[in-house]
């Protein structure tokens, strides 16, 4: 992490301007005269409106982009593994053998998942502030979620395909409405391989050179029928150049560059190990199941994937906010942002001391963390059937209330997405179901100890392990007909439930419910109202030209191909199709799918396969799509190098690289490894649309 101080003065943290490439910027508020000195031109309204309404967000948590005028969407392999294990069976493992159609009959429903396309950006900045003004704590909380839950409902009225969500950014110092266009109807029309989805596994993630087709296909539908879509990206077939100006659109996730040090430090001391002690545990415990036989390992490498990569991730962010030279700008940066205060004694004197207010609440949180951690936020660990459990057992009684009384998620303008999710055709496996549960409970008890009352509650006289059983084999929640039945009977029918995750629920649900409320009034609360008084200051010294922290929101980052220099080693924008055959051993996690070998011959090794680029991106930007300066799609953003790790709390020119599948490999995988050439056709076919005009 000695490579931070090379870039201190471009990270973004409290300083009023970005710098280089750095940005995740909303597209009401695009640096375009920032962008255009650096380039010598930068994208017109007209570019910014059609690239806006041509991305996508999956209710999977990731991105995409529509790409042709049939509703064709562009996103990662791993963007739609959870789809592709719903829609296997014994017969037919799409997993290892990819997902591959020769017609629109056989595109197949992805269950639960739906496709946002945002198509208005309003500011109710205003209404809200007014609704918390002289509220504290609690108070504060409830006042500011009834006004979003009121303004949300009032917007999406009589809007079946819309969705409307009040957005806080600048950690409150600005609420804007967004309003999509929800597609319900996903469908999946191809995803590789795991082999080549991933190729390269744990051992290359967070690296580069890669050597990934880590793409998919889907297909966005109305009222049975392909939507017929206005705005997308043309497909770009021509190779990308190095240096050559790229963007990226989509939805990062989540990032804490404006937090305050208090706020950071906790996250460095206590939310990372914790969560690092728990994942370390799970990935063992998803390894030992795999060593039990194939079938285990085959239907458990998608989970341990993901632990392997969340592990990998927070050990990056816990470097980064371990670095003394972080720590020392960071504090810097503040006390740069109090002197400058300071000098402005009436500004002063309005917001008060915001950051002892946040870090008296972060003194709080330290004594409220651990219940709030293993009782309500991570209750259940990865077990899904845990998870029906508390959406049916709370969502009975929050949908039993006013819309503006109810818990952030059970709204009125949130609930078709919940339900659509709470009654898909899911795929459970009851094996880790149980290791879930297992790690859990065990956890729970360790932590909180045996005898803090709630854990006695919870196990009785059982240990985890045999609790875990119970509760996995006697539910019967894996079954949607079950879920609808106790989701449309509402408060009766969940009382009346002996199901007995329905039973564990609910005599957790009070504790839950308990230390939530406490969090909300003693941390979140304050914080989020200190955070508030600080955005309003930083927005009195600096204005508008800073960009938000990352909220699952759309953002446009823009940046240009380039490969990276670190320790005497040169790192290449591209790598070509001939490496990935170079790199495959024969033994996992380098092992070529069978029709990739087949089609050695018919592929082009100087083809650029994988590229390096500037662009800022997060968690959450998979499955953006990486976009040319005429508004055509050049790729799929699937990763980023192992220097971006740090990328929640800063940005890192010389370093942070953002990692993309290209689309001519994507295209000739289509035609020359799949057979698939009715799909490649509609790909370009739809790249003989007009590109999105930009000002010169």
């Amino acid at each position: 992490m000695k490579r931070f101080a090379l870039a201190a003065a471009a990270m973004g943290l409290i300083v009023p301007l970005a710098h280089a490439d750095e940005g995740m910027w909303t597209y009401d508020n695009f640096p375009t005269a920032q962008v255009k000195a650096k380039f010598g031109s930068a994208p017109d309204q007209a570019w910014l409106d059609k690239v806006r309404q041509s991305s996508v967000r999956l209710s999977s948590g990731c991105s995409a982009s529509m790409v042709s005028p049939t509703g064709l969407v562009l996103t990662n392999w791993h963007c739609v593994s959870d789809c592709v294990q719903n829609l296997s069976s014994k017969d037919n493992d799409h997993t290892n053998q990819g997902f591959m159609t020769k017609a629109r009959t056989e595109e197949k429903i992805c269950p639960g998942v739906q496709a946002d396309v945002l198509t208005t950006i309003g500011d109710v900045t205003g209404r809200v502030q007014a609704a918390v003004k002289g509220k504290t704590g609690a108070d504060f909380s409830k006042a500011r979620d009834g006004e979003i839950a009121t303004i949300e409902s009032e917007a999406c009225k009589d809007k079946p395909d819309a969705k409307c969500e009040v957005v806080s950014l600048y950690r409150g110092g600005r609420f804007a409405l967004h309003t999509y266009r929800t597609y319900k109807d996903v469908r999946l029309v191809f995803a590789p391989e795991f082999g080549i989805g991933f190729f390269g596994g744990d051992p290359d993630n967070f690296n580069f050179p890669r050597y990934n087709l880590d793409s998919a296909l889907l297909r966005v539908y109305d009222e049975g029928q392909p939507a017929t879509v206005t705005n997308f990206l043309p497909w770009r077939s021509d190779p990308l150049k190095d240096g050559e100006q790229v963007f990226v659109s989509g939805h990062p996730g989540s990032t804490s560059r404006l937090a305050t040090q208090s706020q950071l430090a906790f996250e460095r001391d206590h939310t990372i190990p914790l969560r690092q002690l728990v994942r370390s545990e799970l990935r063992g415990r998803l390894y030992q199941y795999m060593a039990e036989g194939e079938d285990q390992r085959r239907a458990t490498m998608e989970t341990a994937f993901s632990a392997e990569n969340g592990f990998k991730a927070f050990y990056g962010r816990w470097n980064a906010l371990a670095d003394p030279t972080f720590q020392a700008q960071k504090a810097k940066d503040e006390a740069a942002m109090k002197s400058r205060l300071g000098a402005r004694p009436d500004l002063a004197k309005e917001i008060g001391d915001p950051w002892a207010d946040i870090d008296k609440a972060m003194a709080t949180a330290e004594t409220l963390y651990l219940e709030n951690d293993l009782l309500e936020t991570r209750a259940g660990s990865i077990s899904q059937m845990y998870s029906f459990a508390k959406t049916l057992v709370r969502g009975a009684t929050e949908r039993a209330k006013p819309n503006n009384q109810r818990l952030p998620g059970y709204s009125d303008s949130r609930l078709a997405q919940l339900e659509q999710s709470l009654l898909a055709e899911t795929s459970i496996n009851p094996d880790h179901e149980r290791i879930g549960l297992e790690l859990w409970l065990s956890k729970a008890r360790e932590f909180l100890t045996v005898d803090h009352p709630a854990v006695k509650q919870i196990l009785g006289k059982e240990s985890p392990e045999a609790l875990a059983r119970r509760l996995v084999a006697g539910s019967k929640l894996n079954d949607p007909k079950v879920r609808e039945a106790l989701w449309e009977g509402g408060p009766d029918a969940i009382a009346k439930s002996d199901d007995p995750l329905i039973v564990l629920v609910r005599a957790n649900e009070p504790n839950a419910r308990a230390i939530a409320d406490q969090w909300r009034a003693r941390v979140s609360g304050p914080v989020a109202q200190a955070a508030e008084r600080i955005a309003k200051a930083r927005f009195a010294l600096y204005g508008s030209e800073v960009y938000p922290d990352a909220t699952f929101t759309l953002r446009l980052s823009y940046g240009a191909v380039k490969g990276w220099e670190h320790n005497g080693r040169t790192v290449a924008s591209f790598t070509q199709m001939g490496g990935l055959y170079d790199r495959a051993t024969g033994a996992f996690p380098f092992v070529l799918p069978q029709r990739w070998l087949d089609a050695k011959s018919k592929l082009d090794p100087a083809m650029n396969f994988n590229v390096s680029t500037t662009n800022d991106i997060i968690g959450g930007n998979s499955g953006s799509p990486l976009i040319d300066a005429q508004g055509r799609v050049v790729g799929a953003v699937f990763d980023g190098n192992i220097h971006s790790l740090g990328g929640d709390y800063y940005y890192d020119p010389t370093l942070n690289r953002a990692v993309s599948v290209l689309t001519p490999p994507i295209t000739a995988a289509l035609r020359h490894v799949y057979d698939m050439p009715q799909i490649a056709d509609e790909l370009e076919k739809g790249a003989a649309a007009k590109p999105a005009k930009r000002r010169k």
